[in-house]
């Protein structure tokens, strides 16, 4: 018997906890990691549905976003994401998504 991936994990936990925001992170972040960006942002997406407020979502999703080329999506999230960085007096999550804002153009 094969030892379960961490992805395989994270994805058999969020089968009992659909809704937990660090389970999804996590999902997401072991996508980027394999290289399937596409994946990870619909994992981003379905976070950020469930969890609004989870700042870190925003700015991952926005990398994410502008490796794939899709500056105007990422755009779209970085600035949802300064707002809700804001209003949880995150200012340092704001501007670094501010900064990754501007280099869009």
């Amino acid at each position: 018997m094969t030892a379960k991936t961490r992805k395989e994990q994270i994805q058999e936990m969020l089968a009992d906890e659909p809704n937990d925001p660090f389970l999804r992170y996590g999902l997401a972040m072991e996508y980027i990691s394999e290289g399937d960006d596409e994946q990870a942002v619909k994992h981003f997406r379905d976070l950020l549905r469930v969890a609004p407020e989870y700042v870190a979502a925003y700015q991952q999703a926005g990398q994410t976003l502008q490796r794939l080329g899709r500056d105007a999506e990422a755009g779209e999230l970085l600035r949802l994401g300064i707002q809700m960085a804001l209003k949880q007096n995150n200012e340092h999550a704001a501007a670094e998504m501010q900064e990754l804002l501007v280099s869009l153009g």
